[in-house]
């Protein structure tokens, strides 16, 4: 699905967000300022707007993961176009078996990604597990809001403005259908807050932004041996 969409990603999703996706990613790259990571993984990349957004920390090293090639292809001509390529490698890889030591990395970010994996718990644990002591995981995802009246605004726009501007724009019926239905199915707020502490996150945080339409989770590894 994602192969079949990665062309016209980048385009709708900044049009069906109002650009407002820019902003929750720069707010999520503030969760990181404080522990100034030099090694950070991007897991669920796509096309890299996450990982582009990290280079304002000043890294050496950003590696966004992905197992859409689709994705990746148009993220890789980014990134030459951009001059990150230097700072930005651009992986395949699954979130839920990474193919790295444990501890290589201070920080790790997911931008709409998590709600995808198969195995949540698993994906979560092998995050933890490639954070070194003290690293920090950042988590942006899509949440349901409660209030009047961006609950009903939202509610509408999910279910009739995003599957017909997307199917029409990425010509894939089923791409912008699952999006709405990814989100409902997702266990946000403190179900998620409670998955990263049994898990082992410490310091777990969430914070709503634009009113909770989504939401950015953080937790940090122990730097106390488990």
């Amino acid at each position: 699905m994602f192969n079949n969409i990665s062309k016209k990603y980048d385009f709708l999703n900044h049009f069906l967000s109002l650009g407002i996706d820019k902003i929750w990613r720069k707010k999520a790259v503030k969760k990181l300022l404080e522990i100034q990571p030099k090694r950070i993984l991007d897991l669920a990349t796509g096309t890299g707007d996450f990982a582009i957004a990290l280079l304002k920390l000043k890294p050496n090293e950003i590696i966004g993961m992905d197992i859409s090639d689709g994705m990746l292809d148009v993220g890789r001509t980014k990134m030459k176009k951009k001059g990150y390529d230097k700072v930005i490698q651009m992986r395949n890889g699954d979130s839920e078996n990474l193919p790295f030591d444990d501890g290589y990395f201070d920080a790790l970010t997911v931008g709409f990604g998590v709600r995808n994996y198969e195995n949540l718990e698993k994906g979560l644990s092998e995050m933890l597990r490639v954070l070194r002591p003290g690293g920090k995981a950042v988590i942006l995802e899509f949440s349901k809001p409660k209030k009047f009246p961006v609950k009903h605004y939202y509610a509408f726009h999910s279910k009739y403005v995003i599957p017909f501007f997307g199917k029409r724009i990425s010509k894939d019926s089923k791409a912008y259908e699952y999006l709405p239905e990814s989100v409902a199915a997702f266990p946000e707020g403190k179900a998620f807050e409670d998955i990263l502490t049994k898990l082992g996150y410490k310091n777990v945080e969430a914070q709503l932004v634009s009113s909770g339409i989504a939401t950015i989770y953080s937790g940090v590894k122990s730097k106390v041996k488990q």
